[in-house]
């Protein structure tokens, strides 16, 4: 089950910086994870000063 990241995104690029399979890019107004990229490893989460990336 892949990652999601919410409108409590502030764009800073924490995630995407740490997403070791590079499944997170700079989308319209937020980042987005791709969902066939994800391998739910959480790291997203963990960096996130907002806790944008939450479990689909």
């Amino acid at each position: 089950m892949a990652y999601v990241i919410t409108d409590a995104c502030i764009s800073c690029g924490a995630c995407a910086a740490e997403c070791p399979v590079e499944a997170i890019s700079e989308g319209d107004g937020k980042y987005v994870i791709d969902p066939e990229k994800c391998i739910d490893c959480g790291n997203c989460a963990g960096l996130c000063p907002m806790g944008a990336p939450q479990p689909e």
